[in-house]
């Protein structure tokens, strides 16, 4: 452990702006953008800037502090850490070499009183010189900041006109210990034990290990992102899984050219292995800043809408879940799979717009233990995001308990409660303005569109969705255009705003088949009425000029 004091008084000074900060306002997933923007004069300090002398508490507060180490990560932390002591920060919590989930992140603020937390990552895109970077702005009950915070930080960038520093030499973050800088304490910690544990206090380790270890196989793909030191200490140190287990085990700062991403795309060669082969019973990977899970079985790929559905099912196999959940939620483009569920169960289920804050307010007011987005996101009570390596750890809990392959709990779900073929197209760095015109086109379309013939049936409701928060009510609005059908299939598009280069369309699309109805092996199969119909409906490819989309998963 090392121990620093610093000079009594570290000299602070102001640095002047000669061009205001200017530029859109952060979401959920905050700022995002590509390295050479923030590398730009000021950039990263101004919205630090604007962040503090917003976040409420930050005189005398603690505060999180940490990413997934992609390029830039090291630097941004040095900034921020001499930003923060000039602006009267109590204490920082960081960790060794900076590398900090998502998740582990939310669990430390609300272990520590802490404020809140910047979340340096941009979650599931590139990184390296020439990738993309970001700051996450999370509040004092460990979740995405509010939209009334993030507009505030937003106000303050625009009449920016200097930020507060202090000159101090950069800290070394490999080993934990305490350091000071002025008043201001800076607590280096493992990173990995508080999540280790909390782990721990959730699932029963000795029957998954005792599972795991009678000839089931098990591939974990950390993509060289956040998750990689998590996962050896949980798969192969604790749950006893062979060395080698955990793959792409090391964060680099360009994530050794991998995509981040855990679906069938961008983790092909963990695909290949559970899809292609006999070898491996089970197989998980997790993005950037280790809050997403793909989930997949010897030759069977679990749809993230019915990863939530099975957990939701099975939760009374997890110690932590056994009295039973007090309701679930999904986002509006999840599929419905886990409404069936829910009312089975007898409990409330909620459909909420994308955006992990919304599952915050319901989690705060105990409405819910579990939520779920198609977007290979599930969490629970625990934390206050999405948690990857939870949702592995759930699954494994339930193949242990049930002792079965992951394609049994499958059809042994859809046996039960019917199947929901679901699917997102996703059509990337798409021309804003192609992107937004093509939006617009269709939804001045909607109203017209009831009763027509459309995917084998009639279309029942169209709108652009808007939530009404039970908590707080709030109204959202302009969250997707759906178009309702008869039968109980949808289709919805969406703009994202998560990516930094163009827009990128999302459609997804879904068909429910009843527990007596005639299953397909091929889900694209399933869909496929839907997909011709809305591409003509849309004008998605002569108005893109795309073919097929970016990524199908």
């Amino acid at each position: 452990m090392q121990s620093s004091v610093s000079p009594s008084q570290p000299r602070k000074y102001k640095v002047q702006l000669d061009v205001p900060f200017s530029d859109q306002k952060p979401g959920t997933s905050g700022l995002r953008k590509s390295v050479k923007q923030f590398q730009s004069p000021n950039y990263l300090e101004s919205f630090i800037e604007a962040t503090l002398v917003t976040l409420p508490g930050v005189q005398g507060g603690t505060l999180v502090l940490g990413g997934d180490g992609r390029y830039g990560n090291l630097h941004a932390i040095d900034v921020i850490l001499r930003m923060c002591a000039a602006h009267g920060l109590k204490k920082i919590i960081t960790t060794v070499d900076g590398i900090l989930s998502t998740p582990a992140a939310s669990h430390l603020i609300r272990k520590n009183n802490a404020i809140g937390a910047i979340i340096l990552s941009a979650s599931h895109n590139s990184g390296g010189p020439d990738g993309d970077f970001g700051v996450k702005i999370n509040g004092p009950n460990g979740g995405p900041g509010l939209e009334s915070l993030t507009n505030r930080i937003y106000d303050a960038t625009k009449t920016l006109k200097e930020f507060n520093i202090i000159e101090f030499p950069p800290l070394s973050l490999n080993s934990i210990g305490n350091f000071g800088i002025g008043s201001m304490e800076v607590q280096v910690i493992d990173g990995v034990e508080d999540y280790i544990n909390l782990m721990q206090n959730i699932f029963d380790f000795d029957q998954i290990s005792s599972f795991i270890s009678s000839d089931f196989l098990i591939a974990f793909d950390a993509l060289n992102a956040v998750t990689g030191p998590y996962a050896k200490r949980l798969f192969e140190d604790l749950l006893g899984a062979p060395a080698g287990t955990v793959r792409n085990g090391i964060p680099l700062e360009d994530f050794g050219g991998c995509h981040p991403d855990p679906n069938l795309t961008y983790a092909k060669d963990l695909a290949d292995l559970l899809l292609s082969g006999n070898h491996y019973s089970f197989g998980a990977a997790c993005d950037g800043d280790g809050d997403r899970n793909m989930i997949l079985g010897r030759k069977c790929f679990v749809n993230p809408s019915d990863s939530l559905a099975v957990l939701t099912a099975n939760a009374n196999y997890v110690p932590a879940y056994s009295a039973g959940l007090s309701g679930v939620a999904r986002s509006m483009p999840t599929s419905a799979a886990v409404d069936v569920v829910a009312k089975n169960l007898g409990i409330s289920c909620y459909e909420t717009p994308t955006g992990w804050k919304f599952f915050g307010n319901l989690l705060d007011s105990d409405q819910i233990t579990l939520c779920g987005e198609e977007s290979f996101g599930t969490g629970s009570s625990h934390v206050r995001e999405k948690d990857g390596l939870w949702a592995v750890l759930f699954w494994l809990q339930i193949l242990a308990a049930k002792k079965c392959s992951v394609s049994e709990v499958m059809a042994n779900h859809w046996s039960r409660f019917g199947r929901h073929y679901y699917s997102r197209h996703d059509y990337e760095a798409i021309s804003s303005e192609i992107a937004h015109d093509l939006y617009r086109n269709l939804e001045s379309k909607l109203p017209s569109l009831i009763g027509r013939s459309f995917g084998g049936s009639n279309i029942s409701h169209t709108d652009n969705f808007s939530y009404h928060d039970p908590v707080d009510n709030s109204i959202t609005e302009g969250q997707g255009l759906r178009i309702l059908l008869n039968d109980g299939s949808r289709v919805i598009l969406r703009l994202s705003g998560t990516g930094t280069k163009g827009a990128t369309l999302r459609v997804y699309l879904e068909r429910y088949v009843a527990p007596n109805g005639v299953l397909q092996q091929d889900p694209q199969k399933a869909l496929s009425d839907l997909i011709t119909d809305i591409d003509s409906l849309a004008q998605i490819t002569s108005r893109t000029g795309m073919k097929a989309p970016t990524v199908i998963t």
